[in-house]
């Protein structure tokens, strides 16, 4: 939290013309929020404000059809982005332009063009059939009557609820729940969706079935830029080209999955052996290519290793070749899932090593 006097805001429009491509392009795009006071604290000090950086100077370019990733824990500051793209949330400074469009400036052409996808079922009429809540919304965007007909049944037969068209929202399933808020946003043909935590009231397998459809379905045959929050790292990283890692209001890292994981520095792999731990892994924990070995028994005899590899395949390679040398039993050997936690701290600790150097 900083404390600053209060001043006027400085948003400053788009310093350049996007390039042809582009669907989402932010510039320095910084947004902060007064922080709440007592009473109390209100009468002792009247004209002093408290100010919350929610975005830091953030910059990025996402291309058309893209599906980015914007990868946080709660509180990062995914939701406000979301929210300053949807022209729902004035900037404080930067720039911000959707399809070319700045959010301020050209702000109902940018609604023309994206939608963000609200996952709350709330928002749908629960006492209405599918079909009946689609064409309610296709009147409010200004379809004519018959063409509207026309898409609510290309899009209940895209999100696989062309069987449950006639059926009242109220007896979905969350995840077909998921699906209609998916085809609402899609009424109007835009060319980028903002998905806030879409798989959050999922189970595991439904979530599984919706990532799938997502990635065919939305970003494959209906070609839109798809903008994905999410504090799900393995979500992310199985959905998106490039994934954006957000921690307090600051972009840490721009990349594929292969390009955060290096700037991580190492993965986690866990091993299985017949053995205790051969020596050959404690002659590369000398060498720099493993650390953090951490091993244990299980109850069915084998020996569970787990530990960092640097390098890469490279380095995995190195590993699987040491254990073979030394004849070691190997039951599984395989690459351990990042969380968002390890994910940060290692980007954090990376960064913090270079400029140190």
């Amino acid at each position: 939290m900083s404390v600053v006097a209060p001043g006027a805001h400085t948003v400053s429009p788009a310093a350049r013309i996007p390039l042809a491509g582009e669907a989402i392009h932010l510039a320095g795009l910084t947004k902060r929020f007064v922080v709440r006071r007592s009473l109390g604290a209100a009468l002792r000090q009247p004209f002093l404000r408290q100010w919350s950086p929610a975005l830091v100077d953030i910059s990025c370019t996402i291309e058309d059809g893209e599906f980015f990733g914007l990868l946080g824990p709660n509180g990062a500051g995914k939701t406000t982005l979301f929210k300053v793209l949807a022209t729902l949330v004035l900037p404080d400074g930067g720039s911000a332009a959707v399809g070319g469009y700045d959010v301020i400036r050209q702000a109902n052409q940018v609604r023309k063009i994206l939608a963000p996808v609200i996952t709350d079922d709330r928002s749908l009429y629960w006492r209405l059939t599918a079909r009946e809540n689609l064409e309610l919304y296709a009147r409010l965007q200004d379809l004519p009557e018959e063409a509207g007909r026309r898409r609510v049944s290309e899009l209940l037969d895209a999100v696989g609820l062309c069987d449950a068209g006639s059926k009242m929202v109220g007896a979905f399933s969350s995840g077909m729940k998921q699906r209609l808020l998916i085809a609402r946003a899609l009424v109007a043909r835009p060319r980028i969706l903002l998905l806030d935590e879409p798989t959050r009231s999922l189970d595991p397998l439904s979530a599984r079935t919706f990532r799938a459809f997502l990635r065919e379905e939305i970003s494959g045959r209906q070609g839109c830029t798809v903008l994905l929050a999410t504090h799900n790292t393995e979500e992310a990283l199985e959905l998106c080209g490039r994934v954006g890692v957000l921690h307090q209001g600051k972009l840490l890292a721009v990349g594929s999955a292969a390009d955060l994981i290096r700037q991580m520095g190492s993965e986690r792999y866990r091993l299985w052996t017949r053995c205790p731990v051969p020596g050959s892994l404690a002659a590369l924990e000398r060498e720099g290519v493993v650390d953090g070995i951490v091993s244990q028994p299980d109850a069915e005899g084998w020996t569970r290793t787990e530990m960092d590899v640097a390098g890469g395949l490279e380095g995995a390679a190195k590993v699987i070749d040491a254990l073979g040398r030394a004849g070691a039993s190997v039951g599984r050997f395989e690459s351990v899932p990042r969380t968002l936690a390890d994910l940060i701290e290692g980007i954090i600790d990376r960064r913090r090593r270079s400029s140190d150097a």
